[in-house]
């Protein structure tokens, strides 16, 4: 079996991910999970489908061909590393919950990142918006992050780095345990 990784973009309409569906199960795909949204009037997806190798190349050319406008960018075909190899990212680290909230402005995502780089965390999934703040109506930046910490990295040591930089971007940040 083959697991492929699909990155999805293009105009957003109704019918779309059922069409997905129906190529994949066409080609005796299983939908293992996803990530899809509208933004802006686009489509937006990421997919991971398991397929027997027989049937792979078969499936990339079937999903390269759906037109109206979608751009299908496949990952994990021919001369993927296999399940184990040792550039697979290590799994085996604390996972945490970052939420973050503050006034928008331009940088927070940037700095924030670079304080979890700079610790080795990987970003595994992040949500992000600008909403108008309740009260105020001014506009307001909201995140949620699912983020690893590599083995022998301390939720304190990732906690005091965002404490540091949540001051100058004036925002709360919380942290919590996953699993």
């Amino acid at each position: 079996m083959k697991s492929l990784v699909l990155t999805l973009i293009g105009p957003d309409r109704p019918g779309l991910v059922g069409k997905l569906a129906d190529v994949v199960a066409a080609h005796d795909g299983n939908w293992e999970e996803s990530r899809m949204a509208s933004l802006g009037g686009e489509f937006a997806g990421l997919l991971r489908v398991t397929v027997t190798d027989a049937r792979a190349s078969e499936l990339e050319r079937a999903l390269a061909d759906l037109g109206d406008g979608l751009q299908v960018v496949v990952k994990g075909g021919a001369g993927a590393p296999e399940d184990g190899a040792s550039d697979q990212l290590d799994t085996t680290g604390t996972v945490l919950e970052l939420e973050l909230v503050g006034q928008d402005r331009p940088g927070i995502v940037r700095e924030i990142s670079a304080a979890l780089a700079s610790n080795g965390v990987n970003v595994e999934e992040l949500e992000s918006e600008v909403t108008s703040a309740p009260m105020s109506g001014e506009a307001l930046f909201k995140a949620r992050a699912t983020i690893r910490l590599p083995a022998g990295t301390s939720e304190s040591d990732v906690r005091a780095s965002l404490e540091e930089i949540a001051l100058d971007l004036v925002v709360d940040v919380q942290l919590d345990s996953l699993r």
